[in-house]
């Protein structure tokens, strides 16, 4: 993997990340040259015994640019400025313009409730220049970098004292929010352990107690001898259809021998990853022969220095779908009580996914 780091002309970070070596003489542009001003701070919800983010400097940033703007090129209108260099690189990772967390944060407001200054990071990851393509039409060899600098970044940002959570995402298709055209995530380092992880996290650490194995690697072996809702699988990984997806289509993917973060992974679990990474997003395409929408999210263990055998890194796939032809809301039992309740069953939409074809 080469990398180079770079500074954009408002101040931001940029690093691009390449299979080959990267010219030292590009330059990073920005949209501005004025300084990223943002101060969020967190507020603390004594209901659900959790931090809410607030970060009004948001409201102004840029939604959904034109459908013929470029954003890997120079343009004339000032609005759909470029945030990537022209050169020879694969992968850009930069500083969100408007980030929810920041390291500089200070200050928070004095309330009723307690807060705090919301210390953190929000980066963008540039998956590739091209703007047509998607995440599942990458090489391999690609999709193998960019689980390198998924881990790269966690490491990175996980080096700040402040940092307690690294979580890279990805949201797909503007049924689910997206706000540029170009394929891409995002990666927030947080300085709590938001409460999703979290829940996983005690999960994981009763089971390990209990049990002195991790709960998802004995999950993953019975779905594995179950052998009815398995997506991908060879030597290193494995995609399947949870037994208790909460989403129609809901896919997780995962090393098959643990472990607790991207950080961690060999080269052959890397390898194997990108390959049941691209073989999900393909089939997801392919069941509705359009690029399908969903949210992408990697959870491993918090970046607290400490050893975690207990938790087993994966990525859990949300699709927005309840049948192909009506989008999946979250209902009032699901927002209100927090019980999801799933129009189909996990066997019945993994046999669809298992009979779509995929070929690379």
């Amino acid at each position: 993997m080469h990398f180079q780091e770079l500074c954009k002309p408002d101040g931001r970070k940029l690093t691009l990340y390449s299979r080959s070596p990267i010219n030292p003489d590009i330059q990073a542009p920005s949209p501005s040259r004025d300084s990223v001003v943002a101060n969020p701070h967190l507020r603390w919800h004594p209901l659900r015994g959790e931090w809410v983010a607030y970060a009004s400097h948001r409201q102004g940033r840029i939604f959904m640019p034109p459908p013929e703007y470029n954003p890997l090129a120079a343009t004339t209108n000032p609005q759909f400025p470029t945030e990537l260099p022209q050169g020879d690189y694969d992968i850009a990772v930069f500083d969100n313009r408007f980030p929810s967390l920041t390291l500089q944060a200070h200050d928070p407001p004095q309330l009723i409730v307690d807060t705090l200054p919301a210390k953190g990071a929000c980066e963008v990851v540039v998956f590739t220049q091209d703007p047509t393509t998607t995440l599942g039409n990458l090489e391999l060899d690609h999709l193998d970098l960019l689980l390198q600098v998924w881990g790269d970044r966690t490491r990175i940002l996980g080096s700040y004292p402040q940092i307690q959570y690294v979580l890279p995402f990805e949201n797909k298709g503007v049924e689910v929010g997206v706000t540029l055209h170009h394929p891409h995530g995002q990666i927030y380092a947080y300085p709590v352990v938001p409460p999703v992880p979290a829940r996983m996290w005690d999960c994981q650490k009763v089971y390990y107690q209990q049990h002195q194995s991790g709960l998802l690697q004995d999950l993953i072996q019975q779905e594995i001898q179950d052998n009815q809702r398995i997506v991908y699988q060879d030597d290193w990984a494995i995609a399947w259809v949870p037994v208790c997806a909460r989403y129609p289509y809901e896919v997780w993917l995962a090393p098959i021998q643990p472990v607790s973060t991207l950080m961690d992974l060999s080269q052959q679990q890397r390898s194997s990853l990108a390959r049941a990474l691209k073989t999900v997003t393909l089939k997801y395409d392919g069941l509705w022969n359009r690029s399908f929408p969903y949210l992408m999210a990697w959870f491993q263990a918090p970046v607290d220095g400490a050893i975690h055998p207990e938790f087993h890194l994966h990525a859990e796939f949300y699709p927005p779908y309840r049948t192909c032809d009506r989008l999946k809301y979250l209902a009032g039992t699901e927002l209100a009580a927090g019980l999801f309740a799933n129009d189909a069953l996990p066997e019945e939409k993994a046999k669809e996914l298992q009979g779509v074809l995929v070929q690379f």
